[in-house]
């Protein structure tokens, strides 16, 4: 239920907040006064487009913010799916800046605008004498039976059925695909299998191998460089060692002289350690550096291998063709074995599908059982509404199977025979006027007619499941006297269910608010503003009085207006 309405900055509104009742709330003005601003402004929180040229002050944003009670609209998996903080009343909220860009928020979390709508029509639903088209459309018609029907469990359980067959058989599909190129490329695939097989490549032989190739094309080299720096550390007269020996020993002679000395002394006999052991390695890597044609003409014919098939399958290491081997292992298993799951899985589908055509029929049969109700029940309220001579045909389309020999065409299945609704193809065929044929509702009702023939749909509905805050703009039009009343009636046992707001010229319906609520234009000496107040009794008596009878309304038009309140 929307609880409370903020708008700023919006049209003919600079700062307006509005407090809704439970039951039905009743709006009125005079015709330009902003019940359509309000209804506007009341869009843009459920994701419409907005233009800044509609601001009242081009330099300031417009902030929208609706407060909306949603314990009973079961609405936390869809929280939940969208990354956002549940809350019982929770608060959207839509900022446009004067230069267009627009932010929404749903309880302070940020939304794109795509998930303010979604949101926005679970909560809202909004309906002018001009949106015809719902009432045309087949979902909403099947909308209509599913509700009375009251089996959401049951088109739940179908509905994640159905969704996981369709994957399924395009999964079954994809694999008859693979398998099918995989038996016509099987002899490709196995020829390069066993090429990279027989190569029996090491994801980490490559690098060592380039690093020992490298160092035995360059082994004299190594080796004469590794002999003259030996040589300087530890051979002839003027080897470093030994010069530096020559220096420990000119320390010792002195360093009873100087306590530091006997540090210096110890420090170069530690590098004198050093300089032989590194002396030592260098001698060892010497003596086993060699020349080795033999070892080198095996690793260029092992590294050319390996730079062909890389090539061959355009790509830079080993790990990469391993991975190209393994893919081609799965392709010929494929091939081999492919047969086996595509009539493992073709069972488990068959399986599946009637599990899911049961679920199906027993939809179907639900809507059958309830569609003769709908239709009495709507012919009923239509009678109520001054159509006595309306009729009303539901026709049910039960859609066939495909025939035995086609059943494992799955896709077929899915694309001609079961849909995400079932099997079932529902059709309102009406007319407003005995004697005429029946024929879809757009055409053979008025504007009015067609107002009164949802309101009745939607006060089914209402019977049967939580739908969200209705708001009718005007639907009445084409009603008076009598009739007015009973549509009034209709909207107040319809806000029994639900929160009703209705925009309405007519006293009779006017008087069967709960809380009421007057539009006006207030003006200064520079700029024309719109208001809201809530009505009091006596303020709904002289308003409703006005609707009977224009500006200055008599007594008689007072005490009609107390009457119809009193009712």
């Amino acid at each position: 239920m929307l609880q409370k309405l903020s708008i700023n900055n919006y049209a003919l509104i600079d700062n307006l907040e509005i407090g809704f009742d439970k039951g039905l709330n009743i709006l009125t003005g005079e015709t330009g006064a902003g019940k359509s601003i309000i209804l506007g402004a009341l869009s843009l929180i459920l994701g419409q487009r907005a233009e800044s040229r509609y601001f009242f002050n081009q330099q300031k944003k417009c902030v929208i913010e609706g407060s909306f009670s949603i314990d009973d609209f079961k609405l936390k998996q869809f929280f939940e799916d969208n990354d956002i903080d549940y809350e019982a009343e929770t608060v959207l909220r839509r900022e446009i800046s004067a230069d267009g860009k627009s932010r929404a928020f749903v309880n302070d979390t940020p939304v794109v605008l795509n998930t303010l709508k979604a949101l926005g029509e679970k909560l809202i639903d909004i309906h002018s004498q001009h949106a015809t088209l719902e009432i045309n459309d087949p979902d909403f018609q099947l909308l209509v039976v599913d509700a009375v029907a009251g089996h959401d469990d049951l088109l739940h359980n179908y509905l994640t059925s159905f969704k996981a067959f369709k994957k399924a058989t395009s999964n079954l599909e994809e694999l008859i695909t693979n398998s099918e190129k995989a038996k016509a490329d099987l002899d490709y695939y196995q020829f390069q299998f066993d090429e990279l097989e027989k190569a029996r490549l090491q994801a980490d032989e490559q690098e060592p191998l380039e690093q020992e190739l490298y160092a035995l094309n360059n082994a004299d080299e190594i080796k004469r460089n590794l002999l003259g720096a030996y040589n300087l550390m530890n051979e002839g007269e003027i080897s470093a060692i030994l010069q530096l020996r020559e220096a420990a020993h000119q320390l010792s002679t002195v360093e009873k002289f100087n306590p530091e000395i006997i540090e210096l002394h110890q420090r170069l006999n530690s590098t004198l350690i050093e300089l032989k052991d590194i002396a030592n390695e260098i001698e060892i890597i010497e003596q086993s550096t060699q020349t080795n044609d033999a070892r080198v003409n095996e690793i260029n014919v092992r590294l050319s291998l390996m730079y062909n098939l890389q090539k061959k399958h355009r790509v830079n290491s080993n790990v990469e063709l391993l991975e190209i081997q393994a893919g081609l292992s799965d392709k010929i298993q494929q091939a081999v074995f492919g047969d086996e799951a595509i009539e493992q899985l073709s069972k488990q589908l068959e399986a599946d599908f009637i599990a899911l055509e049961g679920l199906a029929k027993q939809l179907s049969a639900n809507r059958k059982k309830v569609i003769p109700e709908i239709e009495r029940e709507i012919l009923a309220s239509l009678a109520e509404m001054g159509m006595g001579n309306a009729l009303l045909k539901i026709e049910q389309n039960v859609k066939q199977p495909l025939a035995e020999k086609e059943k494992s065409n799955f896709q077929q299945q899915v694309s001609t025979y079961l849909s995400k609704s079932g099997i079932d193809y529902i059709r309102f065929l009406f007319n407003a006027n005995k004697g005429h044929a029946l024929s879809e509702m757009s055409k053979v009702a008025s504007g009015g007619e067609l107002s009164r023939l949802m309101l009745s749909i939607k006060s089914l509905i209402a019977k049967n499941t939580a739908l969200p805050t209705i708001i009718f703009d005007e639907i009445d039009t084409g009603v008076s006297g009598e009739v007015a009343n009973k549509v009034g009636q209709i909207m107040e046992r319809l806000a029994g269910n639900l929160q009703v707001i209705t925009i309405t010229h007519l006293p009779q319906i006017a008087s069967k608010g709960n809380s009421h609520y007057f539009v006006y234009k207030d003006d200064d000496s520079a700029t024309t503003y719109t208001r809201i107040k809530q009505l009091d009794k006596q303020e709904r008596v002289l308003e409703i009085a006005k609707m009977l009878s224009g500006d200055k309304p008599g007594e008689s038009a007072l005490q009609n207006a107390r009457e119809l309140l009193s009712n």
